[in-house]
């Protein structure tokens, strides 16, 4: 069935609570442990088809945010989510004061229980209408980037669409294009920091009427990090600081003498090479196609997968008017089905996201066995390794996309990991800082990201603007603002994905892939460091595991003379 025949109704509240709590009391009044998976069973489908619903408005509303049906329906998941979520409060608490717990445990993977268990913690009915203004304050951020129109090179641009301008050959198109995109931030900075502020009050509200120090440890059980805390962390971002910024500094120098300037400004970090950076040959119709034919040449598996997701419509790839920005991967459990969103701008990250968002599609697609919604996808650090791992096991096939460009492409995006992962750790380290401190002002929150940028990014030059100089880079940073501490799982699957990358492109490990299959069939039945430990890779937090991983991967960027490229 096409995906845009997925029907979408919207949940009635009352009729939908009685049906729920009437299957928690039968779940209650077991008398045995079959009782009890037959109650489980019947929840898991209730709350499947509940996801379904808000997973379509969701998808539908990102793809044309002006649709005033799907607004409305929006408003409505915003307000009724933390209704719901009390509702699976007490399905999980029921659980818990089972006497069949113990059996429970037994016939279900450890993580779902361990999910449970975090819900818990992370709710309360006295919450209720904070979480709402919470989920509210996302989506006003949200629109008001999705809005942006901005008047560039006779045409009214949305944010996605400034990509080429940013990376153009021409220097004085790229300063123009980084002042039009700021001026959008810079024209809405009062009304950003607004909303920013009003987030990091509520959620330190929620946090402390929870009973938590602050919004760091009610953060942390809010993304589910069974197996490591805050101090785990920090060994970790000690690493980044220690192995990886003194690379990236050498490759800022690199990329200066490669585009022929003397000193590199914020407005010319997008361009990596003079003759401009790698893009892909052909139009999205040849991407399509390629990408279609990559995924059947890479195994049986990837070939039965690209098939559904393309003969189902399930793949959104082109920017337009209203569109919201970026990319994402959800599921829609009633369909057993992945959903790809992104926006296509002509540039490599076209590819990126072929193979990126696929690899999470990708890893769905291969655990829609588990029947629990709650543990379909796993924790989001997890889910990042098999988009990030994927991107690599592609790599044999980039010729198909940038044909003599190649070299480039790789040369590019596998510096351009290295360059993500102190950014992506000062963004986690920021909000570390923010909500250890939320009686900070607007201006003091910017003053301390610019600290940490100069610290994480020391080659960061912004000495003609400002207006990033006071700090506010990070306005860009829609994770921060919808998804407070996600950003960091992006680097901890690099840093894991990159050891994929040593062992199948550099050592032609055949038992690298069987290990990638092995954690996406898992999905969400295991945790973060348990799924490091199935696919045979070493944990980021131990200390010295960064060092030999960087090493090689510093070692294989050497070889190029990317002069030549």
């Amino acid at each position: 069935m096409n995906s845009e025949e997925y029907t979408y109704k919207r949940p009635d509240f009352d009729l939908f609570k009685k049906e729920f709590l009437n299957d928690v009391e039968q779940l209650k009044n077991a008398e045995s442990s079959e009782d009890v998976k037959e109650a489980i069973d019947a929840i898991s489908a209730l709350i499947s088809s509940l996801d379904s619903m808000a997973t379509l408005a969701s998808i539908r509303y990102s793809i044309n945010t002006k649709d005033d049906f799907y607004e409305k329906e929006d408003d409505y998941w915003n307000e009724y989510g933390p209704l719901y979520q009390e509702l699976n409060t007490r399905y999980y608490k029921a659980i818990m004061e089972s006497p069949y717990l113990d059996n429970i445990k037994k016939a279900y993977p450890r993580t779902f229980i361990q999910n449970m268990q975090y819900e818990l913690d992370s709710f309360d009915k006295s919450v209720i209408e904070l979480l709402q203004k919470e989920n509210q304050l996302s989506s006003d951020y949200q629109k008001l980037i999705a809005a942006a129109e901005i008047e560039f090179d006779g045409k009214t641009l949305t944010l996605s669409q400034f990509g080429p301008y940013l990376q153009s050959t021409d220097r004085a198109v790229r300063k123009k294009a980084n002042q039009a995109q700021l001026s959008y931030f810079e024209k809405n900075e009062e009304e950003i920091d607004r909303i920013f502020d009003e987030l990091v009050h509520v959620r330190d509200d929620i946090a402390k009427k929870l009973g938590y120090k602050d919004f760091v440890e009610l953060g942390y059980v809010r993304m589910k990090r069974y197996d490591y805390d805050r101090e785990m962390v920090e060994v970790y971002r000690q690493q980044i600081l220690e192995y990886v910024v003194p690379i990236t500094k050498k490759l800022a120098d690199r990329q200066a003498e490669r585009i022929g300037i003397k000193h590199l400004k914020h407005y010319d970090e997008a361009l990596q090479f003079l003759d401009g950076n790698p893009t892909p040959k052909g139009d999205p119709d040849y991407i399509i196609e390629n990408g279609r034919d990559m995924y059947h040449e890479l195994s049986e598996e990837t070939k039965e997968f690209i098939d559904f997701m393309f003969d189902n419509n399930l793949i959104d790839l082109l920017s337009k008017e209203g569109k919201a920005s970026g990319g994402y991967c959800t599921y829609i459990p009633d369909h057993r089905a992945p959903f790809i969103f992104a926006n296509f701008n002509g540039t490599s990250a076209d590819i990126d996201v072929l193979t990126h968002e696929a690899g999470h599609a990708f890893q769905v697609f291969q655990s829609r066995w588990i029947k629990q919604p709650e543990i379909v996808f796993p924790t989001l650090e997890t889910c990042e390794i098999h988009s990030m791992s994927m991107e690599f096991f592609t790599y044999p096939w980039m010729e198909r996309f940038f044909k003599e460009q190649t070299e480039k492409y790789k040369f590019d995006h596998l510096s351009g990991t290295l360059r993500f992962l102190p950014y992506g750790v000062l963004v986690d380290h920021f909000q570390h800082e923010v909500y250890e401190n939320p009686e900070w002002t607007p201006a003091e929150r910017k003053a301390a990201w610019r600290e940490l940028e100069k610290k994480y990014i020391p080659h960061r030059d912004y000495s003609e603007s400002d207006f990033l100089d006071k700090g506010t880079y990070w306005y860009r940073q829609g994770h921060i603002f919808a998804s407070p501490f996600y950003y960091i799982d992006y680097t901890l699957a690099q840093v894991c994905a990159l050891q994929f990358f040593k062992r199948a492109i550099v050592d032609e490990d055949k038992k690298a892939w069987e290990d990638y299959m092995r954690i996406c069939e898992a999905g969400g039945t295991k945790s973060f460091l348990e799924t490091i430990e199935a696919a045979h890779l070493q944990s980021p937090f131990k200390k010295g595991s960064l060092e030999h991983v960087i090493e090689t991967i510093d070692k294989e960027l050497e070889k190029t003379d990317d002069k030549k490229l």
